[in-house]
């Protein structure tokens, strides 16, 4: 494909419920070296500053979780997927926790103006939550809520004080229409989101599904689906995978979720898509890995898959 990769880590673990994925990017660093890979020599790897001293402070927005850093967040996220893509550049992003897929999909939205961009969202979790919905308050499980400007006032069980809806109003982008928008292997969602992607038709394709199609044709039927977006952006969360076949290496683990095989070919096929323009990597916490660092050596392994298909 010939793509000029630019790694940006951000690690950000704000938007979590649990501590350590903000090691993740280093901890796929850490993997890199055992393997003793190339990959990462004589690359620029831009890092974005985070605020992670928030979370040594008490909360005091019990249901947009350190809403105040993640504003921050966000904008440096942004400003950072704007210079990579005006220097012609393929933004490969490897994050801590998800709330910043958000920023993303709003830095390319605004950068392409009056393109179409689609979403595969590789998850375990649909990450559909508002403020008003949430039932941990941790933000990342809202980007896509975020993305798609919805609040789900229908579901609302949370009453917010002025300031977190000003802040989550900063956040909220509707750079994404829910019609380009499709799930590859969610199986652990509430109420409140299934109320969203029954009202919105999102599809998901399940695990199920994607082993009953096989991978050519899943990948077929993508192809057929985003033949009209002008630009793809792919997020790749590690909880997506069975956590038996891998390990419990990330927040939120999920039983039942895709072998690594099959994460990797469904990546390595969507990097031949001539409209991708963003692939995001999220959640490898090496804190909660059983296996040493099982999660982050599995992630590196995908990722020098996924750049060499780019780079060729």
């Amino acid at each position: 494909m010939n793509k000029q990769i630019r790694f940006i880590f951000n690690p950000s673990e704000l938007g979590a419920g649990t501590r350590g994925s903000s090691l993740g990017p280093n901890a796929i660093l850490a993997a890199a070296r055992s393997k003793k890979s190339t990959l990462f020599e004589n690359r620029e790897i831009r890092i974005i500053p985070d605020h992670n001293y928030l979370l040594n402070k008490p909360v005091e927005t019990s249901f947009a979780k350190n809403i105040d850093g993640i504003v921050n967040i966000f904008s440096s996220v942004y400003q950072e997927i704007n210079k990579t893509l005006s220097s012609s550049e393929f933004p490969l992003i490897i994050a801590g926790d998800h709330s910043s897929a958000g920023a993303t999909i709003s830095s390319i939205s605004s950068f392409y103006p009056n393109k179409k961009i689609g979403v595969l969202w590789i998850d375990a979790h649909a990450d559909l939550h508002t403020p008003y919905t949430t039932p941990s308050g941790n933000v990342h499980g809202m980007p896509l809520a975020i993305a798609l400007g919805t609040d789900n006032i229908k579901c609302k069980k949370n009453n917010l004080d002025e300031w977190t809806i000003e802040k989550w109003n900063t956040l909220k982008s509707s750079s994404l229409k829910s019609d380009n928008l499709i799930y590859i292997a969610v199986r652990d969602t509430e109420k409140e989101e299934d109320f969203v992607i029954d009202l919105l038709n999102i599809k998901n394709y399940k695990v199920e599904e994607v082993r009953e199609l096989g991978i050519k044709n899943l990948i077929h039927k993508l192809k057929e689906k985003f033949v009209d977006i002008d630009y793809l952006y792919v997020s790749f969360d590690v909880d997506s995978m069975d956590p038996e076949l891998t390990s419990h290496g990330t927040g939120t683990p999920v039983p039942n979720g895709l072998s690594p095989e099959e994460a990797k070919e469904i990546l390595v096929e969507l990097c031949k898509f001539d409209n991708l323009v963003a692939i995001e990597i999220v959640e490898v916490n090496p804190c909660l890995d059983e296996k040493k660092n099982k999660m982050a050596e599995t992630a590196f392994d995908i990722l020098e898959s996924i750049v060499e298909t780019l780079e060729n």
